[in-house]
Formats: structure tokens, C-alpha cells, sequence
């Protein structure tokens, strides 16, 4: 179920409320940099399962 264009303005609202106008850009901020870690993270462990296959490739 997708979530339209009412549902995030509606969700923006409740967050808003929550935790409030000063605290809201910090919490966008921490959310922007745990998402770029586990994508380094992730992108390096494919990295690594990459290397390994072609290195065993090579010894065949």
C-alpha cells in the first residue's frame, strides 16, 4: 500500500508536533547520516563478496 501525497503531509504534521520545529532538522540530519553508514557498510561488504568470487574464479 503505497503511501500518497495526504499520508506524508499528515505524517510531517504528527512529527511536528512531536518533537517540535527546533529538534526536527537534528533529527532529519542523524537519520541522513545513519543511512549513508549502512549504505558505505553494505556497499563494502558487496565489495568484498565480489573480490572473493572472482578470486576464486581465478583458482579454478
Amino acid at each position: 500500500m503505497p503511501l500518497g501525497p495526504g499520508s506524508l503531509i499528515l505524517i510531517a504534521l504528527v512529527a511536528l508536533l512531536i518533537f517540535g520545529p527546533k529538534k526536527l532538522p537534528e533529527l532529519g540530519k542523524a537519520a541522513g547520516n545513519t543511512l549513508r553508514e549502512f549504505k558505505n557498510a553494505t556497499k563494502g561488504l558487496a565489495d568484498e563478496d565480489e573480490d572473493n568470487n572472482k578470486k576464486n574464479e581465478k583458482q579454478k
